[in-house]
Parts: C-alpha cells; structure tokens; sequence
C-alpha cells in the first residue's frame, strides 16, 4: 500500500500544513519555541498506531459478529538515548466496551498488537535521505503568506 503524504511549514512557530490530497491536518511543535497550535510528530506516530489498533479491534468484532460499543486506546511513550542511538517504550492501552467473554476480549487485544502499523514499525525500514528538489507537484497548500 503506497501512500503519499505532502507537507508545507508555514512561518508561524512550526506549523505545518500536512495532506494526503483529500485530507489535511495542522501539525506543530509544542511551546516554547512552537506555536502548539496542531499535533506534534510524535503525537502523529502515536495516534497512527493507536488508529489501527483501534480500527483492527473493531474490523475483527465485526467479522466475528460480535457486539461492541466504543473503543478506547490511550498511548504514551518513552525515549531515551543509548549507546546503539535511540531507544523508545510505546505503552498502549486499550478499553473494549461490549457483552464480550474474556477469550473475545483477549483474541481481540492480540489482533489490536497485529496490526499493520504495528507490524510496519516492528519491521524492517529503509528511510532514505532528504533530497531537496525544485517543487512538489500537485501541492495545492496555498495560505495568505504565499
């Protein structure tokens, strides 16, 4: 599944405008030193995780017919640095409400922690260097101060 994601930071603090070409988002950096207007990066990663993990708990509710209300999932994180570079902890939990037994609740918490997100950042990534090019094609981001 490839995916396209186009940015443009805009003078203020570190706002910045982020679309897939249907929808779009403000992003920035918390105070001082950001404007604290959008989520961060890091609030980005984690609610990209916690979507599908949620989102999976409900698609294999419904593929098994089973009856559940609202989904919950609450996510921190901890970095630290280390020799090796980087070392981070995702703490993630998740409230599944519904008329479910034990084992249903625990199948589906074990698919939450098998979701393609998940799986993706487990993996393996090869995440070239910036390049800068001329212009972003098709990158319709226009505000007042351009």
């Amino acid at each position: 599944m490839a995916n396209t994601i186009k940015l443009k930071n805009l003078p203020e603090g570190y706002q910045t405008v982020i679309t897939n070409g249907k929808h779009s988002i403000l992003a920035d950096e918390p105070q001082p030193g950001g404007s604290d207007l959008g989520f961060s990066p890091v609030d980005l990663l984690l609610a990209s995780l916690g979507l599908c993990k949620v989102t999976t708990v409900r698609y294999i509710a419904r593929k098994n017919n089973w009856n559940i209300g609202d989904v919950k999932a609450e996510l921190s994180h901890e970095t630290k640095r280390g020799d090796g570079g980087l070392k981070t902890n995702i703490k993630v939990n998740i409230i599944i409400e519904g008329d479910l037994t034990p084992e249903q609740k625990a199948e589906l918490i074990k698919q939450a922690d098998r979701c393609y997100v998940h799986r993706m950042i487990e993996g393996e990534w090869n995440i070239e260097h910036a390049a800068e090019i001329a212009e972003i094609p098709l990158l319709k981001l226009e505000t007042k101060n351009t």
